[in-house]
This record gives structure tokens, sequence and C-alpha cells, in this order.
């Protein structure tokens, strides 16, 4: 993999030492930046309703969830943060959906200034794009999409929330909950009926459900597979190979849960919020964190279900979050390779590298093994249920932003293990890895081969 990187002139010791800042460096230390800007700016007194301004511990948790489009939150939104904090959650938001080097080199853009190769190669790995040509013109095309699907979100829920809210609150709720689902980040401004309540009062209005849906699977979807059907309509056989991958597991990872939630979990409502609560409990967990049914009513089956979903999580270059589809489609079709003793995985006619499923069991093992070590930690700090702690922290390294209401009252070491699995799970293990051992070179040398038996 190319890397660019700059130079640091001269040593202490007048020689020159050459030290490179790669792509993924610049990515992490984008979002840690946005992130430390933004919890200061909620620890001001305009940001809180009171006037006395949030703690930094507070702001920080707050703005890494905004930034990392989770939606875990230790205060109620509506109630505790001002317009001005809510507006800087909201921007935090479309940041941190966008991608912030998408942002930074939307603006260099604007101002005129050149996009080097260096840019370039760091939006290639932002937006998980195969190659650097025709980065800015994607660029452009994300910005202009997502606007363009935020604002029209926007007007159908306004016509919701400016009757429930008046003129003013609810066009702005309308924006606020349409840049919140389309960049999966699941802040919702609602509990000003009841705190923490999320979406439960419209769990069975059509408007609501249907735009916060399409705004996830939109959001989820990812760029360069909105730019494949732009560009090629309705001609599913002319899709790039991982488009096509894309739409068929995320329609069947909508179609089988919402099977389950309607037969299983909701069968006692009413038939109409009965297929509006199953449809919207199947798309939420993958990545965006709303919710129309009271989870603690949910099975732990429908919760250990809800977990997966939550770990799988969107597609590459989208504003979700998850180990992503493309990984567990690898997976998958590497283990239906060798279940029929094929050489390699493939899709529709088309072979999966050995790399791809490489770096697909790599991801799936660090999630998992944060995702079960932060849950047995914060079981043990809060003698709370495993199954709580892991649903809270399958929402936070999935960047879902579900929760059985245990955040606001977890301690400081729990709320830290959130924090870090948030960042984690929107900046990316790769990303965390190439980023760390970005000195270190691979070598070609072959050590002697020798069997070792699995399974």
């Amino acid at each position: 993999m190319r890397q660019r990187g700059i130079q640091a002139k001269m040593g202490t010791t007048g020689k020159r030492i050459h030290r490179h800042i790669t792509s993924f460096q610049v990515i992490i230390l984008g979002f840690f930046t946005v992130i430390l800007l933004g919890s200061l700016l909620l620890t001001l007194p305009v940001a809180t309703q009171d006037g006395q301004g949030a703690t930094f511990a507070d702001a920080l948790f707050t703005a890494t969830s905004a930034v990392c489009v989770t939606g875990l939150v230790v205060h109620d939104t509506a109630t505790y943060w001002s317009m001005f904090g809510q507006a800087v959650i909201m921007l935090l938001i479309q940041i941190g959906g966008m991608g912030v080097v998408t942002i930074a080199v939307a603006i260099a853009t604007a101002s005129g200034r050149k996009i080097g190769l260096m840019q370039r190669s760091v939006m290639q790995e932002a937006i998980s794009a195969h190659q650097v040509g025709g980065i800015v013109r994607m660029t452009k095309f994300i910005l202009k999409t997502s606007m363009a699907i935020e604002l029209v979100g926007a007007v159908f829920l306004a016509f919701v929330f400016v009757g429930d809210f008046g003129m003013q609150k609810g066009l702005w709720y309308g924006l606020f909950h349409s840049v919140s689902a389309f960049c999966n980040a699941g802040f919702d401004l609602i509990g000003i009926r009841e705190p923490f309540s999320s979406l439960t009062s419209y769990a069975s209005q059509p408007i609501v459900n249907l735009t916060i849906m399409a705004l996830i699977v939109t959001g989820g979807l990812g760029f360069l597979t909105w730019a494949d059907i732009q560009k090629n309509k309705w001609n599913f056989k002319k899709y790039r190979m991982q488009s096509k991958v894309i739409l068929s597991v995320t329609a069947g990872l909508i179609l089988v849960p919402a099977v389950y939630f309607f037969f299983c979990e909701f069968s006692s409502l009413p038939f109409a919020q009965r297929v509006w609560s199953s449809l919207f409990q199947s798309v939420t967990p993958r990545t965006a964190g709303f919710n129309t049914a009271d989870l603690t009513m949910i099975s732990e089956t429908g919760l250990m279900l809800m977990i997966v979903l939550m770990l799988i999580g969107g597609s590459p270059g989208s504003t979700a979050g998850g180990m992503k589809t493309t990984t567990i489609a690898v997976l998958f079709s590497s283990a239906l390779a060798v279940f029929k003793k094929k050489q390699s995985p493939h899709f529709y006619g088309r072979r999966i590298s050995d790399d791809a499923v490489k770096n697909a069991a790599t991801i799936l093992l660090m999630y998992v093994t944060l995702f079960l070590g932060g849950g047995m930690v914060i079981s043990s700090v809060e003698k709370i249920p495993l199954v709580s702690a892991l649903f809270e922290t399958s929402s936070a390294i999935g960047t879902v932003g579900l929760s059985l209401g245990i955040t606001p009252t977890l301690s400081g070491i729990s709320r830290a293990i959130l924090i870090g699995l948030m960042f984690f799970g929107r900046v990316g293990g790769l990303t965390l890895i190439f980023a760390a051992f970005s000195e270190h070179r691979g070598t070609n040398a072959r050590l002697p081969q020798e069997k070792i038996t699995v399974g």
C-alpha cells in the first residue's frame, strides 16, 4: 500500500531524520483534533441549558459519540444541551459522518487550493476508494449528494415536527434528525417529552418511520455504491462486484431480522405498529441508534440478534461503523469455499483476493476481542448483567448508539472504555494498526512451512 508522508528536516544531532506522517495517521489525528475542539466547545457555559457548561469528562464523551456518529449519551440531548450545544453536536455529527478528511478537502477545494498527492492518498483511505484517480470529483459528489439527501429528509420530517412542536422548533428538529439519521448517529431531540425516549412516541407514524429508515439505509450503503447506482441506474449487472455484495447483504440483514422481530418480539402490538417496529428495529442497529420500541422489553435472544447486527454495521466508505457488510460477506464466502473445497472465495463470477480474506479475519478478531473484553470489564466493574454490558460495548464499537439505559449511570472507567471503543469503531481497526506500525516494513522472505491442525 503506497503511503505519502511529510519529512522532518533535521534531528537534534544534525543528521537528517526521515519521519513520515502516513495517511492513516492523518485520519486518526484529524478525528482526535475535531473531538478535542468539540469537547472544549461543549464545556462553554452557553452550551448547556443551565448556563453552567458541561464537565470536560461529559463533554469529551458527548463529542466522541458525535464525531464517531455513535449516539451514546450521558445526558439527554434535548433537555441538557442548549440550542448552541445542540448545533455543536450536529456539526460534529456532520463532520464525523462525512469524514474529517472529506470536509478538509472540500474546504481546500472551495478556497481554490490545489489538492496534492498526499491529500488525495489520505482521501482514498478515508472513503475506502479503490484508486486515487477521481478522488476530488468523488469528494464533490459526496458533499452534494449528502446535502441534498439531508435537505429532503429534513423537509419530510418537518411536516410532522412542525405540527407537534411549532414552526421554529419543528424546522430545527427536522434538520437535526435528518443529519443524525443520514450520518447514522442516533442523537435525537425528542427527550423534551420524556428524557432518553428516542423515537418511541413515533412508533406508528409512517412519515417519521419511512424517512428515518430511508436516511439510515442511504447513509449506510456507502458513497461508492451510490456513485455506482448513479452511473448504471437500474442495470444491476453493470454494478461493480462490491456494490452488488453490499446491496445483497444489506437487503438480507434488513429482511431476515424484521421477520424475527415481527413474529417473536412484537406479536402483542397492533398490526400497523408491529410492522413499523419490526422494520425499524432491523434497520437501526446498523448503525443508527434510534429506537421506536422499549429495548428493555426485548428478550435476550432479540438483544443478541441486535448485538450481532450492531457489530456488522454498515458498508465501506459510508457514514456507518461496524465491521462492515463486506467483511462478513468475505468471511462467509471464504467458509463456503472451504466447505466446497474450492481454491478461493468468489462473488458474482469474481475471485476474492487472499489479502481481503486476511483483512476480514483480522477485523473480526479485533472486534470480537474488544467487544467481549470491554463488556466483561464493564460487567465486573459496574456489577451489571453481562448481556447488558455487551449490548453497550457492541453499540459503542459498532458506532450505533442504542442503549439499555445504563450508559448515564456508568463510572469513569466504564465510560473511558466506551470512548475508546467508539473511536476504534469509527476510525477503523486496520487504520489504527497501520498507523501504529507504519515504520515497520514487511519482508518478502518466506519461512519454512509446517502444517498445523485447526478445527
